[in-house]
C-alpha cells in the first residue's frame, strides 16, 4: 500500500464509523448552524454525512480521476450543501446534500477529464454521464453489433436530447486527447498539428513596426515637454502624467496663482507641445 493511499483509506474507514443522525438531531444541528453559526454543530453534521460523500465519490471512479481528488471534491459539495440547507423546508439533509455532491462531482469531472470542454450545456451534461450506460444497454438488448453512430438515434430518443448533440458527444468521447505536438504522418519530416493552427495575433513585422512607432512618438513628446518653461512643464506633468493628477485648485495653491491662471498656462503648454511635435514629426500631429 502506497504512502499516498494510507490517508485516504484511513479517512474512509473513519467515515464509515461516524454517527448516524436521526431526523430531530439533524434538524437541531442545522438550526444551530443557520441561526447561531455554531461551527461545532456544522462539523458534526458534515462528519455524520461524510460517508455519503465517500460513497458518491466512488461512483465517479470510472472516469479515471484520482480517488483522493474525487473524495475531496465530494466533501466540497457536502460543505456547500450544509451552507445552503434550510432546515425548515421539510426535507432531510441527506436528500439535499446528495444533489449538491452530485453536481459538484459532475462539474469536477467535466473540468478535469479532458483539456477540451466535453459538456457545455444541460443536454451535453446529461449525455456525458449517461451515454455509455445507455449505449451499452442498447447494444446488449439488440445484440446487433451496430456502430455507436448507428445507435445515435435510439440514444437520442432514450435520453430525450437532440440527435445532433448525441453525434457530437460520440465524436468527443471516441478517443483520448491528442497532443498538438503529434506528427501528422510518419517520418522525421512530418509536420506537427501545432503548425496547422492559424495565428490570430498580429504579424511579427507589424509588432516591430508598432514598437518603433511608439518609441518615436514617446521621444517626440519627451522632447516637446522638455522644451517647455519650467512652470508649464510642472503643470503638464502634475495634470497629465502623475499617478494621482492634481486639480487646478491644488496647483494654483502650490504655485501661488489662481486656478484660472493654471488653466491658461496648461492650455498654452499643450499648444506649444503640439506645435513642436508637428514641426519635428508631421505624422504625429
Amino acid at each position: 500500500m502506497s504512502v499516498t493511499q494510507d490517508p485516504t483509506r484511513r479517512y474512509i474507514r473513519a467515515t464509515m464509523a461516524s454517527e448516524l443522525l436521526d431526523a430531530d438531531t439533524e434538524h437541531a444541528l442545522a438550526l444551530a448552524w443557520r441561526d447561531r453559526r455554531d461551527e461545532a454543530a456544522l462539523h458534526r453534521l458534515i462528519q455524520a454525512y461524510s460517508r455519503l460523500a465517500v460513497s458518491m465519490a466512488a461512483r465517479f471512479r470510472r472516469h479515471g480521476l484520482p480517488y483522493e481528488d474525487l473524495v475531496q471534491q465530494a466533501n466540497l459539495g457536502l460543505m456547500r450543501a450544509a451552507e445552503k440547507f434550510d432546515p425548515d423546508n421539510g426535507a432531510r439533509f441527506s436528500t439535499y446534500a446528495r444533489w449538491w455532491i452530485k453536481a459538484s462531482m459532475q462539474d469536477y469531472v467535466m473540468r478535469n477529464i479532458s483539456v477540451v470542454r466535453t459538456a457545455t450545456n444541460a443536454a451535453q451534461k446529461k449525455l456525458f454521464f449517461n451515454l455509455r450506460r445507455v449505449q451499452a444497454a442498447l447494444e446488449r438488448a439488440e445484440a446487433t453489433g451496430r456502430s455507436p453512430a448507428e445507435l445515435a438515434p435510439e440514444i437520442a430518443r432514450t435520453l430525450d436530447v437532440p440527435l445532433a448533440e448525441v453525434e457530437l458527444m460520440l465524436g468527443r468521447m471516441a478517443g483520448p486527447d491528442l497532443s498538438l505536438n503529434t506528427p501528422q504522418g510518419e517520418g522525421e519530416d512530418g509536420r506537427e498539428w501545432m503548425e496547422m493552427i492559424e495565428d490570430d495575433g498580429p504579424a511579427a513585422e507589424d509588432v516591430v513596426l508598432g514598437r518603433l512607432e511608439a518609441g518615436r512618438r514617446r521621444a517626440a513628446l519627451t522632447d516637446a515637454l522638455m522644451a517647455l518653461p519650467l512652470r508649464e512643464r510642472r503643470i503638464v506633468v502634475e495634470r497629465h502624467l502623475a499617478e494621482a493628477p492634481r486639480t487646478l485648485t491644488e496647483l494654483g495653491a502650490q504655485l501661488g496663482i489662481s486656478k484660472e491662471r493654471v488653466r491658461q498656462l496648461e492650455e498654452r503648454a499643450l499648444a506649444r507641445m503640439r506645435a513642436r511635435v508637428a514641426d519635428r514629426a508631421p505624422a504625429l500631429a
